[in-house]
Order: C-alpha cells, then sequence, then structure tokens
C-alpha cells in the first residue's frame, strides 16, 4: 500500500474570524487592556546609565533589517520592541548587552507570532556572532523573568483589522492602506518620540497618515479623523498629533531616500568619466522605513 505524504512548505495560517472582528467587545477590551503592556518612555534617564536614545534607534533599525531579511511576520518587529522596551524600563544593562537583548525579544517574538520561528543559529550570523547560542539562550530566558512571562502584549497591529472593518472603504483600498499601514507602524518602533503613545493611537495614526496619502483632501482627511475618534474614543487632538508626527517622519524619511538616490547617481556617473581610477563596491540603499504613498 502507498503512502502519501500531504506535508507541504506553505505557511500555516489561521483564517480572519468575522464574528471577533466585528464585535465591538473585542475592541473595547484591547483598548481597556494596551496601557498594561506599554512601556515608560523616561527610562534612558531613570533605569539606564548606560544607554542613550540613539542606541535604541541603532539596534530597533537592525532588528527591523533582520526581520525583513528573514520574512517575518508583520507582527513580530513592534512586538519585540515591546519586549525590548519593557525590559528597559525595569532592568538596566550594558551598551554592549543592547545586540544580545534585540536577539533575544526577537527570538521569543518569533516563537508567539510565527508558525516557524527563527533559527537562533541565524540570529547568532547576523550579529556576527558577537553573541553566543549560549548568551542569546541565558538572555531569553532571563527576558522571561523579567516580563515574567506575559508575552501576549498589545501592539498597534493589532487594531488594524479591527478599526478599518469599521470605516467605509471598498475592498480595493483596504489591503493597500493596510499595508501602508503596517509599514508606518514598524518607522514609528525605530523613533523613541512614538513612545508615549499607546497602540491604538499609533495604529488610528498609521491609517490616518495612510489614507491621508491616497487622497490628500483635506475634508476627507478631517472627517475620517472624526469617524476614528468616534471609534476609539481617543481625544481628537491627540489623534491628530500622532498622525502629523508620523507624516512627518515619512516625509523626513523619503527625503533622505532621494538624497541617497542622488548620491548613487552622481558616484555613477564619476566612475563613468574617469574609468581609470579605482571602483568601490556600489551599495543598493533600500529605505526599510518609507514607503511612497
Amino acid at each position: 500500500m502507498d503512502l502519501i505524504c500531504c506535508e507541504t512548505d506553505t505557511l500555516r495560517r489561521a483564517y480572519e474570524d468575522p464574528n471577533l472582528i466585528d464585535d465591538d467587545r473585542v475592541l473595547q477590551n484591547l483598548l481597556s487592556t494596551e496601557e498594561r503592556y506599554q512601556p515608560s518612555a523616561n527610562y534612558f534617564t531613570c533605569v539606564q546609565d548606560d544607554l542613550k536614545p540613539h542606541m535604541r534607534v541603532m539596534v530597533a533599525q537592525w532588528m527591523l533589517e533582520v526581520c525583513g531579511e528573514l520574512s517575518c511576520e508583520e507582527e513580530v518587529f513592534p512586538l519585540s520592541m515591546n519586549y525590548l522596551d519593557r525590559f528597559l524600563c525595569v532592568y538596566p544593562i550594558k551598551r554592549n548587552q543592547l545586540q544580545l537583548l534585540g536577539s533575544a525579544c526577537m527570538f521569543l517574538s518569533s516563537k508567539m507570532m510565527q508558525t516557524i520561528p527563527l533559527a537562533a543559529e541565524k540570529l547568532v550570523m547576523y550579529t556576527d556572532h558577537s553573541i553566543t547560542l549560549e548568551s542569546l539562550l541565558a538572555m531569553e530566558l532571563h527576558l522571561l523573568c523579567v516580563l515574567k512571562w506575559d508575552l501576549m502584549a498589545i501592539t498597534p497591529n493589532d487594531f488594524i483589522e479591527l478599526i478599518l472593518r469599521r470605516l467605509p472603504i471598498d475592498s480595493l483600498r483596504i489591503n493597500i492602506i493596510k499595508k501602508h499601514a503596517h509599514t508606518f507602524i514598524a518607522m514609528c518602533y525605530t523613533d523613541c518620540k512614538f513612545m508615549t503613545y499607546t497602540p491604538s493611537t499609533i495604529a488610528v495614526g498609521c491609517i490616518g497618515a495612510a489614507m491621508q496619502g491616497l487622497t490628500n483632501t483635506p475634508m476627507v482627511n478631517f472627517n475620517l479623523l472624526q469617524r476614528l475618534h468616534e471609534i476609539t474614543h481617543i481625544e481628537l487632538d491627540y489623534l491628530r498629533a500622532c498622525q502629523d508626527q508620523i507624516e512627518q517622519k515619512v516625509a523626513y524619511n523619503l527625503s533622505n531616500l532621494n538624497i541617497q538616490e542622488v548620491d548613487i547617481a552622481s558616484k555613477n556617473h564619476t566612475v563613468k568619466e574617469h574609468p581609470t581610477t579605482p571602483t568601490g563596491t556600489v551599495v543598493d540603499f533600500t529605505d526599510f522605513c518609507t514607503v511612497i504613498v
């Protein structure tokens, strides 16, 4: 008798349950619980003596690059940054331990959000072997103890589908808005100034910025913010301030991307004019935090 193997390499995903998405109680429970997982934004002055805000930016950008290279689920990076900030709020570390902590956060987050978690050996490789496998596993256990095994934190990604289903958006545009919103969320988690906003506020701001980029109509934007306020009950001025900061961050990243493209073009042009000079390696700059809306 022949045996049939049904195993495939396709990742298994859970279907979206409309009974949960359309239930207002789910959204209200998230809104009432999110502050429990909100890290303090002043841990650089109150807890950490050897860390500075720019160090968090650097490790966050590295973590985002690793998540992109390893094709992680969209929820892995925001959740790993939540772990990192919550850990740093209560436990002081040295600057040379920050990348090790970031690796442990990604390792643990991938176990929570992916059917196939990241391999510990790959994370060690992406640190250029500046950490060891043993130290990564030890930090993972230490991270679990500091977080008290409370790992299902609420992130802005949890609100995206719930909010979009309550907006009058056609199915053709909703996927584009969702994709842009997830990109903006990742961008927010690389910037320390967004640590003061709750996950729901960041989610609303990212949705508003994504739709504003597609419509660019002030009246539509005002009506959208009003509707988002009715859905989440977050103060209107607070939502507008968050969205404005997100749009400024997107514009800043886009301007930097254009400057980099001009620099690369000028370097290539110089090489063509002087073929006898030594040529270096041309780097393909890809800004992982920007999407042209």
